[in-house]
């Protein structure tokens, strides 16, 4: 979301121009693509897989439907989704970030994925593909990277089918003060010294770190979704509001 002055926003806890966020946020995961999923495991000691597993329960995804995993980083949606899907339905692992997508190209690729998804590099904000195209479309945990979160969720709403559903899968503000304080000091003194140490990233870390602040908090991401057209939209605090998954419909 911008910053009062015009042409702003956040990047982390700097306010930069609008048109520099998206290079910026891109040399972050030009920096981490190669270690992306070996620090999910140690930041998150594994509960990313938890959080994915009940964003695929939720999803509703069904044989010979099409999905899109936008922001898909390193592919583990794609890869649940194109095995429930089947050879009759389709996936789009999509992300603005090329290191990210060789990744996960790579990686489904090592699997045996190899038939009913393709790769496109594309900007949430101006979605490549044609209007009511999706059963699904999930985000997870890239949606407080992109610039323009409203344009985002505007164009996201514009390529789901009737019917179709939207999730979001993002960390998102702890329910408990105590957990709050906790996490803080995990996020802002020991998180970027494990970039440090496993990615040789710190400032990267550090950014993740501020951006999830900078991140609307539920009720809020839940009113943006109903402001482009969403409905019946709800979210899931998962680990104590650590990370939400919010669900919206498009009819």
């Amino acid at each position: 979301m911008s910053n009062t002055q015009e042409n702003t926003t956040h990047f982390g806890f700097k306010t930069v121009e609008e048109d520099r966020k998206a290079d910026l946020v891109a040399e972050v995961f030009h920096s981490v693509a190669t270690k992306y999923d070996v620090m999910n495991d140690v930041l998150s000691m594994g509960i990313h897989r938890v959080w994915k597993r009940f964003t695929i329960d939720c999803s509703g995804i069904r044989k010979g439907q099409k999905a899109l995993d936008l922001a898909g980083g390193t592919g583990d949606l794609t890869a649940k989704f194109s095995r429930i899907v089947g050879k009759t339905g389709h996936v789009v692992l999509a992300d603005i970030n090329d290191s990210m997508l060789k990744v996960g190209r790579s990686k489904l690729r090592d699997m045996g994925i190899v038939d009913n998804v393709d790769y496109i590099q594309a900007n949430a904000e101006e979605l490549p593909f044609p209007d009511n195209h999706f059963d699904l479309v999930t985000i997870a945990f890239g949606l407080r990277n992109v610039t323009d979160k409203d344009k985002a969720l505007a164009s996201i709403y514009r390529v789901l089918k009737p019917g179709g559903r939207l999730l979001v899968l993002e960390f998102s503000k702890p329910l408990y003060r105590p957990l709050s304080k906790f996490y803080d000091f995990y996020s802002f003194n020991i998180l970027p010294k494990l970039g440090k140490l496993i990615a040789n990233d710190s400032e990267s870390y550090r950014y993740l770190a501020e951006s999830i602040r900078m991140h609307p908090n539920q009720d809020t991401l839940k009113e943006m979704m109903n402001n482009v057209g969403f409905e019946d939209s709800e979210y899931f605090n998962l680990t104590a509001g650590i990370v939400a998954l919010h669900r919206g419909y498009k009819y």
